[in-house]
């Protein structure tokens, strides 16, 4: 599903309006009647208090207004933002609502209007739009802590008023929602952490704005859902075998970290990879063998993990078993020195199959960034905020724009992860995740993911591949969490949760 930008979503209002001829009025109408239909059902009583601003956001609730009076709601509209700068829309809305016996009053938060408001059954916050690019001060934000001090159901006519609907940052502060209707198409800053949090359940309300060929084009940002992942995955083809579904290389592990390659193999194998091949210090091999029984170990000479040992004889073993395969994933488990880094740098510098990067593996290109800009293959990174950090990236408040930054600057793909994951592209493209609960968040998931992301790279272009593996990832953290609960899920209840979460399961 494609995410538009503030300036996006107000060229396609304008399209419609001036190019196909649409009255903006018909819009507002057909804007504030989902509003309206939103608020209704929420509703714990036949009453509603609206908080509307100046603008046309304003409008959308100057209007919800006096369709909640149609349907027999004592309403009530609060102007928070100035009379006087009220769009031509939003006063043609508020005329509307006088003449139906109703007001637009101004707020002053007195107690006679706290007293109602308090009582309502539902509140409606109409009162900042997309447009918001500055910190919320004032009334607009004494009335959105009110709204976020009360336990009443609260609908956002488009976006959470507060939220920066490019970035999802909160500025200064926001409505936290627990439903946002939002109107024509979905913006990024409703998708990704805080506004997504801030947004509650989400819904789309086909308002008449037409579609752009040009706009829809120039759309860089998406968000992977269910609906992506059904068309992503294809059914297996009967007439094919194991090597049709890719061979796999996963280089990890070390003394006291002999669980992470082990989670990454067995990911890798429930996530319908042909074979699994597993690399280890040879002085945790045993560990390995035993574990394992679809994927296959064998060792590598070198002590306590990749960092110590005969570096030579490493890569030669390491190369003998990349001409075979398809993908490499290196990284889980697999301790920090300069003979990851080394490995990490013959690797990248002289595969041409792709390679993911986790952990250790991210963690080799800290000091030396320009290995990544030499590689060979394509390369896909799966770190953390910190591991991100540590080979250069810099959020400064806006994920989206950073991980897409770095993807387009060192030519690979770059899953960032976290709540609401971002994977990004060399070419700029972006898909933010929507699986995924606070359950995952625990020593061990990573490393699934990273399994998952390197079965699928096997079998589908990357394109497809990389942002499928991450939602996957989610929703089988989303089957664990619901049959174990958050605090006690593991990662292993994530992969076991694997063949549920493939489509056609």
């Amino acid at each position: 599903m494609k995410l538009f930008t503030a300036a996006q979503s107000r060229e396609l209002d304008r399209k419609t309006i001036e190019e196909q001829a649409v009255p903006s009025l018909q819009l507002m109408e057909t804007a504030a009647a989902a509003l309206a239909d939103a608020a209704e059902s929420m509703a714990v009583n036949n009453s509603a208090a609206i908080f509307c601003g100046s603008g046309n956001n304003g409008g959308d609730g100057i209007a919800a207004a006096r369709i909640l009076a149609s349907r027999g709601f004592s309403v009530r509209a609060f102007l928070i933002g100035n009379r006087a700068k009220l769009t031509e829309d939003a006063a043609a809305m508020e005329r509307r609502l006088i003449a139906c016996g109703h007001s637009l009053e101004d707020y002053n938060g007195c107690l006679e209007q706290l007293e109602f408001i308090k009582a309502s059954g539902v509140l409606v916050d109409a009162m900042l739009g997309t447009g918001l690019n500055n910190p919320v001060h004032g009334k607009y934000a004494e009335v959105i802590e009110l709204i976020n001090s009360l336990s009443i159901p609260t609908v956002a006519a488009d976006i959470p008023s507060g939220i920066s609907a490019d970035t999802g940052a909160v500025l200064g502060c926001a409505v936290k929602a627990d439903r946002t209707i939002t109107f024509g198409y979905p913006k990024i800053g409703q998708f990704i952490e805080p506004g997504c949090v801030k947004a509650g359940r989400l819904t789309t309300a086909d308002i008449g704005i037409l579609p752009d060929t040009e706009i829809l084009d120039a759309c860089q940002t998406f968000s992977f859902t269910d609906v992506e992942l059904k068309n992503a995955v294809p059914k297996r083809d009967p007439l094919t075998h194991k090597g049709s579904y890719g061979k796999l290389i996963i280089l990890g592990g070390s003394v006291g970290y002999t669980g992470a390659p082990y989670l990454a193999a067995q990911a890798a194998v429930r996530s319908g990879a042909g074979l699994v091949f597993l690399g280890v210090p040879e002085d945790i091999y045993q560990i390995e063998a035993v574990k394992c029984s679809e994927a296959m170990p064998f060792p590598l000479k070198c002590v306590g993990g990749m960092t110590d040992g005969n570096e030579s004889s490493v890569i030669a073993a390491v190369n003998e078993k990349l001409k075979s395969c398809t993908v490499c994933l290196a990284g889980p488990g697999m301790g920090r020195g300069t003979q990851t880094t080394a490995l990490i740098a013959h690797i990248l510098g002289s595969s041409r199959i792709p390679v993911i990067l986790d952990a250790d593996g991210i963690n080799a290109l800290s000091e030396n960034i320009d290995i990544l800009d030499r590689a060979a293959c394509p390369v896909i990174l799966t770190p953390h905020e910190a591991e991100f950090a540590r080979i250069g990236g810099h959020i400064n408040g806006d994920r989206l724009e950073a991980a897409r930054g770095f993807a387009m600057k060192h030519n690979c793909y770059l899953v960032l992860k976290g709540h609401r994951s971002i994977t990004a592209f060399p070419d700029g493209r972006c898909y933010i995740n929507t699986s995924g609960n606070a359950g995952m968040a625990k020593g061990g998931s990573g490393d699934v993911l990273s399994g998952i992301v390197a079965a699928l790279c096997g079998q589908l272009p990357l394109e497809t591949a990389i942002p499928a593996a991450v939602y996957i990832h989610g929703y089988a953290g989303d089957l664990a969490a619901k049959k174990y609960g958050e605090y006690s899920m593991t990662p292993s209840d994530i992969i076991s949760m694997l063949p549920e979460a493939f489509p056609g399961s």
